[in-house]
């Protein structure tokens, strides 16, 4: 079955010579499109506002608009995290922003910002004209920022990089969760694609390209705002943006992961991991290939790999798009989605495949993509895992440019750590626009999950000098789920239960406790003379699983006492603080 696969992939090369194998490419960070290729006009004020549904119908749950933009290629190799959920406060969104509509450097670029109140029940800023909504983060051009957020304040944190000649990567961070006033931290000039995220102690971690080589990947962290290290070469050469970074929430874990991108050849994917915040390193691994297409087909990582992601009980997940390989060539189809957990056995699965008779793939997916690809992982209180992707439909045409359009699926896990994925969900109906670049919240705010993304209005990308420039929705998809999916009755929490992660923990703690059922609930730190320290949660608590983080910094070290009263029960626990 296998090779007859691969033969129907080779006999459709004669076809679709130019649309079957994967290109890679980047926008050039002034871009001269050519002339005629703007074709479209600003709309009136009155049309700007995007239906519901434009273009296409959500066949599942609903759809925020809460931005636009007309930067419509918003990753070059895998998506960043774009969306985050600060549990006590609300969910934060971040895209790359711009109104320029004719042949265009886009000067007012930008990364742009949302947030959801958990108080107020709406998002901080809406406009009748979709491209008015949001903030931007930065003062100047900015762009190929990701997002996270602070797990103990529950403020938003951005990234990006700047620069008219040679470019520098800078943070900003908000003063409050969704204030939407930001202070900066510009970095060490040279440096470009700065992803970031965040641990336990509030310390930021940045991966880097050089500029302007951009052939080699560095690492970078904030410990105190404003005090970057200096940049530390993790691989050499790269040749390509395939870098993200993850940053545990309940420990100082840290996951550098790449791809080295071999144009004509097989690319091979690495790791590497810090467990005390960046400060040592336990060496570079490569990733071993998931058993995707049999031992007569090599199986190589494409570009829109990888995406790392430590989960609340501090397991490193990785997600990755892979491609069969055959004769000197790599092809997008079959393509696989797969997830790796090196808790799991075996470690490697597979969440999907995406594929079709090659005869019936009537246009190509353009630059820098797969038949299905891009994929990024979240959780939901229970442990159960989601992941999300974007994947083209073979049939849908752009007919400006001859490229297919695409859709937005995800999939579930049975509640078993990632061993085994449901069926693959699509959330988006063929129509008149490709949605592209999803990226999927860490953490599910109940029953929903969140995935934001582009409704692009042309597919093929108007930054790549193709089709028309066009205002370009970016919403915030809201899709119902079941979540505890493999949790069986006996465990849930049935009893009141309290533990610390880390402990010993040098600033920052993650309390954790469990509520068999719904009730007031008074967590509180003391020391060991009794006196009163931090109080982290008080009132009425749902039953279920319940977090709370206490911020030492300041702390003398020594040894304190957390005490959680609830449902006429009283637990204690000890709690280590070391300092730094």
């Amino acid at each position: 079955m296998l090779r007859a696969v691969v033969l129907l992939l080779l006999a459709a090369l004669w076809v679709f010579a130019g649309n079957a194998n994967p290109v890679t490419a980047l926008p050039e960070e002034a871009v001269t499109t050519e002339t005629g290729m703007s074709r479209e006009i600003t709309l009136p004020a009155h049309e700007q506002k995007p239906p519901a549904n434009p273009g296409s119908d959500f066949i599942v749950g609903e759809v925020d608009t809460v931005g636009g933009t007309t930067y419509d290629w918003l990753a070059n190799g895998p998506i960043y995290r774009m969306i985050c959920n600060s549990p006590e406060y609300g969910i934060h969104v971040l895209w790359m922003y711009s109104a320029s509509m004719t042949g265009t450097t886009f000067p007012d670029r930008n990364m742009r910002y949302n947030f959801y109140d958990y108080t107020t029940g709406e998002w901080n800023w809406i406009d009748p004209d979709f491209m008015a909504s949001g903030v931007n983060v930065f003062t100047d051009r900015s762009g190929y920022g990701s997002l996270d957020a602070d797990p103990s304040t529950g403020v938003a944190i951005s990234s990006r990089h700047y620069g008219a000649t040679t470019l520098s990567p800078g943070l900003a961070r908000d003063m409050a969760p969704g204030a939407g006033i930001f202070e900066y931290c510009n970095g060490p000039e040279g440096y470009l694609w700065p992803p970031v995220s965040v641990d336990e102690s509030g310390w930021f971690h940045i991966g880097l390209m050089d500029d302007p080589g951009r052939l080699d990947l560095y690492y970078t962290r904030v410990q105190t705002w404003c005090n970057w290290d200096n940049p530390s070469l993790a691989a050499s050469p790269i040749n390509f943006p395939t870098h993200n970074i993850a940053a545990s929430k309940v420990s100082q874990k840290v996951c550098l992961a790449w791809v080295v991108s071999n144009t004509g050849a097989y690319s091979p994917a690495y790791y590497n991991i810090s467990t005390d915040g960046g400060t040592n390193w336990l060496g570079v691994t490569q990733l071993p290939e998931p058993p995707a297409y049999g031992p007569d087909t090599i199986c190589s990582f494409h570009i829109t790999s990888m995406f790392p992601y430590y989960d609340r009980n501090d397991r490193l997940h990785i997600v990755a798009a892979v491609m069969p390989f055959v004769g000197g060539s790599g092809y997008i189809i079959p393509a696989d989605i797969w997830h790796w957990c090196p808790e799991n056995t075996p470690n490697w699965s597979r969440v999907t495949r995406a594929t079709c008779d090659p005869n019936n793939l009537q246009a190509g997916v353009g630059y820098n993509a797969l038949y299905a690809c891009r994929a990024s992982i979240g959780e939901d209180e229970y442990g159960g895992l989601y992941v999300a992707w974007e994947q083209f439909d073979s049939s849908n045409v752009e007919p400006t440019t001859n490229l297919l359009r695409a859709d937005i699926f995800y999939a579930q896990d049975n509640g078993d750590n990632g061993q085994t994925w449901n069926t693959p969900v699509k959330i988006t109906d063929r129509g008149t626009v490709s949605h592209r670049f999803p990226s999927c919240i860490d953490y599910l705010h109940g029953d929903t999950f969140y995935i934001t993304y582009e409704i692009d209005r042309i597919a093929g990308f108007y930054v790549q000098g193709q089709g028309a420039v066009t205002q370009n929705p970016i919403v915030v998809h809201k899709v119902p789920v079941t979540v505890g999916i493999g949790s069986e009755p006996e465990k849930r929490p049935k009893h009141l239960v309290l533990t610390v992660v880390p402990n010993p923990a040098r600033s920052r703690a993650n309390l954790k406790y469990t509520l068999p059922q719904r009730g007031r609930v008074s967590l509180r730190l003391f020391d060991l003379s009794g006196r009163p320290v931090a109080t982290l949660a008080e009132g009425d608590k749902a039953a279920g699983w319940h977090s709370a983080v206490w911020n030492a910094q300041g702390v003398a070290p020594g040894v304190y006492l957390a005490r959680l009263n609830a449902l006429g029960t009283v637990l204690t626990a000890k709690l280590i603080i070391t300092g730094r």
